[in-house]
């Protein structure tokens, strides 16, 4: 049965976050509009039937689920040209199918991956949280290894961070960030201070975006990790997601604040990582992801992170 582009359009989470993003450049905007007619081509080079669409999907990339030509499922994720695709291989190839997901085919100037299908509705948060804590926590500990050799793509924590810091400097200074100011103030503070005082440990190959929804359940072992921003660095910076999963129902409950420094508590105990460094990594990249919530427009989620951050 021919495909038709109408089964390739882009889901709406990625045309709304694209279209709102004011660091979004016109070539981004092409690529979007683009997206079906670039998802038919590499499917026809590299020889994949078309599923479907996988929704809600990603904020900055689309999934289709595909067959090979032998008829081995697989995930073939589009983003936009220069952007991700490269840094994303290459911590997919070096974890090397450990859990993480396996990469299999890659164009990384035309921003097209090939991954092994896993499941792609199930992730750890359909299990109890306790048990998605401890699933998530023995994951991200086998990713945390040795970083590739030099000539890497892959930016240093210290670098991503000081990026970040200085678009909280820029918002500090818009008027509808005056309440916010105090909490900025302080995410760049503890952010200086940590990356002044790195720790004496080696820098490890991180996930950049580890939490919950970014791992999926799958076959050939119970759980792999999916979509990393990779850097390289400390540990405390990776757990930092994994201390605000499930943040809604976190702050909904009574004591979140108590919670809140508890879970901070638990995660650096059983990782065997600094509780002060991850908190402190933990205000910062709330308070930034909050930040860059607000200026997309989603006022809600922006909200919540960065009471989330006053919380700590």
């Amino acid at each position: 049965m021919a495909i038709t582009n109408d089964r390739l359009e882009p889901p709406q989470r990625l045309v709304r976050t694209l279209s709102a993003d004011p660091a979004a450049d016109e070539a981004a905007r092409r690529w979007l509009m683009d997206l079906p007619d670039i998802a038919r081509e590499w499917l026809t080079r590299w020889e994949l039937t078309p599923e479907r669409v996988q929704c809600p999907g990603g904020r900055t990339s689309m999934v289709v689920l595909v067959r090979q030509a032998d008829g081995t499922p697989a995930a073939l994720k589009l983003s936009p040209p220069g952007g991700t695709t490269a840094a994303e291989h290459t911590a997919l190839a070096h974890w090397d199918g450990r859990s993480a997901v396996r990469p299999l085919r890659v164009d990384a100037e035309g921003g097209a991956l090939l991954l092994e299908r896993l499941h792609a509705d199930v992730s750890l948060r359909s299990l109890a949280e306790q048990k998605a804590q401890l699933e998530a926590a023995a994951t991200l500990q086998r990713l945390w290894v040795a970083p590739p050799a030099e000539g890497h793509p892959l930016p240093t924590v210290t670098d991503h961070s000081a990026a970040l810091a200085e678009g909280l400097r820029a918002w500090r200074e818009l008027p509808w960030a005056a309440d916010a100011r105090e909490l900025l103030d302080e995410a760049v503070g503890l952010r200086d201070g940590l990356t002044a005082d790195a720790p004496a440990e080696p820098p490890v190959l991180l996930h950049g975006e580890f939490h919950q929804g970014n791992v999926l359940a799958a076959d050939r072992v119970p759980w792999l990790a999916i979509a990393p921003r990779p850097l390289v660095g400390e540990r405390a910076y990776d757990l930092a997601w994994l201390v605000r999963d499930r943040l809604d129902t976190l702050l909904a409950a009574p004591g979140a604040a108590a919670a809140a420094r508890r879970r901070v508590t638990k995660l650096a105990d059983s990782l065997e990582v600094d509780a002060d460094r991850l908190r402190g990594w933990t205000v910062f990249r709330a308070t930034a992801a909050g930040m860059r919530e607000l200026s997309l427009g989603a006022r809600g989620q922006g909200e919540l992170l960065l009471e989330f951050a006053d919380l700590l």
